[in-house]
């Protein structure tokens, strides 16, 4: 099949992203610390607490961010307005840490969840359709870590095969009942998966946030950095999904797996 080359670039671009997420790299700079060496840091009980405010986050966000945006509308996302929204939110999370979590994070998630609703819906989605609404949510999975991962079930296409069951699952359900009910199954299981990789990339995000030298100001950066993050990986992923529309899936994904390999 022969792509066109503006398309070609697109995914070359959503490769790079991709397989390159690089937000524990952004905050390790900013605090000057790698942040695997701070965990420790952390108090006992938080990875607990932290897991179950992401839970309740994405539950949460699910409907909130995406009821707020009119489907039909087309053009460029806004950005700036929600790095702004998140970044005053991480000024409460920075300047009283860990227990602000459960009052920062539903924020935050939400914040997020739309940023990434806007973006999909620039590269074309109907947001009405819940497939969409589950496709936004995949991207909290991107750029963190599960610990049932293995050396097979890295990278980009690895993330959507794990997920995908539980996508199409969800998916049918919201599309039959109109509403997301707290207790279903199928809603569970998603954002567990999800969760398990999201609470990674949050808790890297609490730990920087814990270094003393960071508070309030450099709280508000890490939150920034944060959403900024999630962006990337959202620009990304709604690149593949549009380009799998136009060339179709198996197309797609073997010219990404070529671009990948050109990389080294």
């Amino acid at each position: 099949m022969v792509w066109e080359e503006k398309d070609l670039e697109d995914l070359k671009t959503a490769v790079n992203i991709l397989e390159n997420p690089g937000f524990i790299a952004k905050i390790s700079d900013l605090v000057g610390t790698p942040i695997e060496f701070v965990f420790d840091r952390l108090p006992s009980g938080a990875g607990d607490k932290i897991s179950k405010t992401v839970h309740q986050s994405l539950l949460a966000a699910v409907n909130a961010a995406v009821m707020t945006m009119d489907p039909n509308e087309r053009g460029r996302p806004w950005f700036k307005s929600h790095i702004a929204a998140a970044g005053v939110a991480g000024g409460i999370s920075g300047a009283f840490g860990l227990v602000a979590l459960p009052i920062e994070m539903p924020i935050t998630t939400t914040i997020i969840l739309r940023s990434i609703a806007d973006i999909a819906r620039s590269e074309g989605e109907n947001l009405s359709n819940p497939q969409t609404k589950f496709a936004c949510l995949e991207v909290f999975a991107m750029g963190g870590t599960s610990d049932e991962d293995d050396a097979t079930e890295s990278g980009y296409f690895a993330v959507r095969a794990a997920l995908a069951r539980a996508v199409s699952e969800a998916a049918k359900y919201v599309a039959e009942k109109t509403v997301v009910e707290d207790g279903a199954p199928v809603i569970v299981r998603l954002l567990a998966q999800i969760a398990a990789r999201f609470n990674t990339v949050v808790g890297e995000k609490i730990v920087a946030q814990g270094v003393p030298v960071v508070g309030a100001l450099g709280g508000v950066t890490i939150n920034v950095l944060f959403i900024d993050h999630f962006q990337d990986m959202a620009r990304g992923h709604f690149i593949v999904r549009r380009l799998e529309r136009t060339y179709g899936e198996n197309e797609v994904r073997k010219t990404y797996d070529e671009l990948l390999v050109d990389r080294g």
